[in-house]
């Protein structure tokens, strides 16, 4: 119980910061061109609110909304998720949203995107000046591949130089999606360059395997837990697991995976001893641990900034994330893709157990990044959707009418809503699945 809530307190803190500043970018700039804002609130307040005030002389009422879903400014003479009809019968004021040039317009709709992109490299550069940039070098770290890579002739101890000739840094996400989503690889093994050349479907495979890629870390067992299932099973230090119920699991993120999967129960592990392979079944604890250490070699690199170096650090590392993310969004139209999609539950745990500011910031500035990108996506009733809009405006020279507009905000909303029914869905299919 503990470990959900410090989940959830991490998820709603960094939710109601990210959606104050993506409304702060649309209201930044309406107050810029002097566009009436009428409401700014954190969360939705269908029917009442939590909290609101209005200062004196002021044009905006501030508030917090009882639905957690998000947040919104009401814009004067704009159709958004109040579909108020009634503002917009009224005789267009100089102070509307619909009276202002379509680039003044476009500006008021990415602001709150922009806003997003901004923090996510603000944190970012907090973090490399504060606790460096840590990292692991990919081009000199060998690898321990999973199952489906060892399939695509990727071998345990190869370095990952280049995908599709495009020379890869980091072991991170963008580097290896390149890498996944490649058509040749080129390795060093055995002091060679070697290329090869994936299969045409291996992306799906990996996505239907759904099982780490590679690690730069493998099984061997440095210490064992006194008194542990591994020490009572027999398992000894200087053990390497080859594989558990017959899953590979040479890399060591594998091996978490299978225990995670196979709590409670007892498991078959294969490993190699002194040039000998030896098969022992091991009880698996509540936790998915059978109480072993393996730490692996610290191939890790940590660059050290100063207050001026930390900003272009941020932004180069804000970018990597934005590419990433934007690479990977395909995925989400793809049978697998779908599968996968998750909603705040999914979203929850990807915050630690244990409160860590360092991790929370930088889960915050990527969850920022996910925020503005989705925010772009070409849907009515998202930024993306007015843009594009208003693109198709500033193209032809001809707004579309309010009754298109209101249509199309209300198919937006019905199918974002849709959308979250199904991703929170999976989430409750996927826990009583487990």
């Amino acid at each position: 119980m503990d470990t959900i809530l410090i989940k959830a307190a991490q998820l709603i803190l960094s939710l109601s910061i990210l959606v104050i500043v993506h409304e702060f970018g649309h209201f930044i700039l309406s107050k810029l061109f002097k566009v009436r804002v009428e409401k700014f609130y954190l969360f939705f307040n269908p029917w009442f609110s939590l909290y609101k005030f209005k200062p004196q002389n002021s044009e905006t009422e501030y508030g917090i909304g009882w639905l957690p879903l998000g947040g919104y400014v009401k814009i004067s003479g704009m159709i958004d998720e109040s579909l108020d009809k009634e503002a917009l019968a009224q005789p267009p004021q100089p102070w509307e949203f619909r009276t202002k040039p379509a680039w003044q317009r476009l500006l008021i709709m990415v602001g709150g995107v922009l806003m997003n992109f901004i923090l996510a490299f603000f944190i970012y550069s907090a973090l490399v000046m504060n606790w460096g940039d840590n990292y692991i070098p990919i081009d000199k770290t060998p690898l321990y591949f999973s199952e489906v890579a060892h399939q695509a002739g990727l071998e345990d101890g190869d370095i990952l130089l280049a995908a599709d000739g495009k020379r890869l840094t980091r072991y991170d996400d963008l580097d290896l999606f390149r890498v996944i989503s490649s058509e040749n690889v080129t390795v060093l093994r055995g002091g060679r360059e070697t290329s090869i050349r994936l299969p045409e479907n291996f992306e799906e495979q990996f996505l239907a395997a759904k099982t780490p890629f590679a690690d730069f870390q493998n099984t061997q067992i440095d210490s064992l837990m006194a008194g542990h299932n591994a020490e009572t099973a027999g398992l000894k230090a200087g053990d390497a697991i080859l594989s558990v119920n017959g899953v590979n699991t040479v890399a060591f993120s594998s091996f978490v995976k299978v225990l995670s999967e196979n709590k409670g129960s007892d498991v078959q592990i294969e490993l190699l001893r002194e040039k000998e392979k030896v098969k022992l079944t091991v009880p698996v604890n509540e936790e998915g641990k059978i109480g072993i250490f393996s730490s692996g070699k610290n191939m890790s690199v940590s660059d050290k900034y100063n207050f001026f170096q930390s900003f272009p650090a941020g932004i180069s590392l804000g970018i990597r994330k934005i590419s990433f993310y934007v690479l990977q969004l395909r995925l989400f139209f793809t049978k697998v893709g779908i599968q996968s999609i998750g909603g705040f539950g999914a979203i929850g745990n990807l915050f630690p157990d244990q409160w860590s500011w360092p991790n929370f910031w930088n889960m915050t500035a990527f969850l920022s990044i996910v925020l503005g990108v989705m925010n772009l996506l070409p849907i009515p009733a998202l930024d993306g959707g007015h843009v594009m809009f208003l693109l198709y405006e500033v193209a032809s020279g001809r707004k579309p009418s309010d009754k298109f507009m209101e249509y199309a905000q209300i198919a937006g909303m019905v199918f974002l809503l849709l959308l979250l029914v199904y991703a929170n869905g999976n989430d409750i299919f996927r826990f009583f699945m487990k």
